[in-house]
């Protein structure tokens, strides 16, 4: 069994290879040639935290895996990882673990991966101008994601958290310095919205974080962080006025994302609203941006297939390279 540690897989899988592997996991998925069952979600409120179960399999990949994630928001006072998790790749022709992976760092990383692929393609041609909500484990990758996807000028960055905010610009600064980027914390959360081109939310909140009066004309949002039914960083007026809303997969929006699932309940939106996923999109199946005009959404809950195929490139990329740690466990 292979096991690969967060600087293995730093190592042998770029953000650039990350995009690719998901933008094909999109259109396997949309295919339907992956067996992905919704993830299960066991809440600890005892503990504050929820812990998930994500198994998939595609036939076409010949890989199947296993990802156990928990969100413990609490850890962060502890100074332990909020979603701590593992990846599990399993080969489907004998049922033997082939590899554990740094699940937190695959998290991430597939993550950002997803919003670079839904920049790539629905975003418009030239975004000078990021806005980044949330600086928790899922920033950095987002924001890298962004970076390579769009390449913008300046990206505007928001956290409740000042200290932590403060930091993350400081050394986000120091870490993208070669790619001519300027970064600057926000006072609001709409500040940082306000003249943004493309805009990434990766929050735990359960309540929206800006305003419709900010987002202008052409704005492409990528919204990562909710992922249960009480969650909700996007304003029904923000989804309101979208001109199109993607999303990963329909049947998992519809049971975890927090702000669709009320926007529907009150009626604020209907599924006529749903453009389709971005695997149809990618696929040429479905119309993607019209005009330089349109607020358009992308709605991800996150998928299984996208630790599959994520997690198969870093294997393989692994074993040519000869990286990682190999043990017998009989």
């Amino acid at each position: 069994m292979l096991i690969l540690t967060k600087e293995d897989i730093a190592v042998v899988c770029s953000m650039e290879d990350a995009i690719e592997a998901v933008k094909e996991a999109f259109i396997v998925h949309s295919e339907g040639s992956v067996k992905v069952p919704l993830r299960i979600n066991i809440r600890s409120d005892k503990y504050n935290g929820n812990m998930l179960f994500m198994p998939a399999y595609c036939e076409k990949k010949d890989a199947a895996s296993l990802k156990i994630v928990s969100v413990y928001p609490d850890n962060k006072e502890k100074n332990l990882p909020s979603t701590p998790a593992q990846v599990l790749l399993i080969d489907p022709t004998t049922g033997i673990v082939l590899s554990i992976m740094d699940g937190t760092y695959i998290t991430a990383l597939r993550t950002g991966a997803a919003s670079g692929v839904a920049f790539s393609v629905l975003a418009k041609p030239e975004c000078k101008t990021g806005a980044l909500i949330g600086t928790g484990t899922q920033a950095a990758m987002q924001l890298e994601a962004m970076i390579v996807s769009k390449n913008p000028k300046l990206v505007k960055v928001y956290s409740r958290n000042k200290d932590r905010l403060n930091n993350f610009v400081k050394n986000m600064s120091t870490k993208f310095k070669s790619k001519a980027v300027e970064l600057v914390a926000c006072e609001s959360a709409d500040a940082a919205v306000k003249d943004a081109d493309i805009l990434i939310t990766a929050t735990n909140s359960d309540r929206p974080l800006f305003s419709v009066e900010s987002c202008k004309p052409g704005l492409t949002i990528s919204a990562v962080g909710s992922f249960t039914r009480q969650m909700q960083e996007l304003d029904t007026t923000v989804l309101k006025k979208a001109s199109k809303i993607y999303y990963d997969d329909k049947e998992a929006m519809l049971e975890e994302a927090g702000e669709i699932i009320k926007a529907l309940e009150n009626r604020d939106i209907d599924e006529k609203k749903f453009s389709g996923s971005l695997g149809e999109a990618l696929a040429g199946k479905i119309k993607l941006r019209e005009n330089d005009e349109e607020i358009i959404v992308f709605k991800s809950v996150g998928l299984g297939t996208q630790d599959l195929v994520t997690a198969k490139q870093v294997y393989d990329n692994a074993i040519s390279k000869n990286i990682g740690k190999y043990i017998d466990i009989g």
